[in-house]
């Protein structure tokens, strides 16, 4: 790890990484010397850098699986995010269960305030 980096190659890796990752936490932030922290800083972005590639999420097959994720990138309720989109909590809910389908007012929002691809809003819609 003199370099700074450290790649973790498979799971058996990533559980030794994970071992000294706890291992350095257990001591605690105040009984950790200036090197142990930067060992620290260097695990958890090894770790963090294998789950993204190993870990990911599919992209949602429809729009309302897409509206919901950005709904839960976005940490929003359904009633907030009605709110967000200008538009009534039934008929965001409506969208929701497919028993309406969106219009364009409702599209141009999701565009606007949830960052959806307008081209991917059209081939979902």
């Amino acid at each position: 790890m003199a370099n700074r980096t450290f790649k973790i190659e498979n799971e058996q890796d990533y559980n030794a990484t994970m071992k000294q990752i706890d291992a350095l936490m257990k001591k605690g932030e105040k009984e950790m010397t200036d090197q142990e922290a930067e060992q620290l800083r260097i695990l958890a972005l090894a770790a963090q850098r294998y789950e993204k590639s190993i870990y990911t999420i599919p992209a949602p097959k429809t729009l309302e699986g897409l509206i919901e994720f950005k709904m839960y990138e976005k940490k929003l309720r359904q009633k907030e995010l009605a709110k967000l989109l200008g538009i009534g909590e039934p008929k965001l809910s409506q969208i929701l269960s497919k028993k309406r389908k969106p219009d364009v007012a409702f599209l141009k929002a999701a565009h606007r305030f949830l960052g959806i691809d307008g081209n991917v809003l059209l081939e979902y819609a």
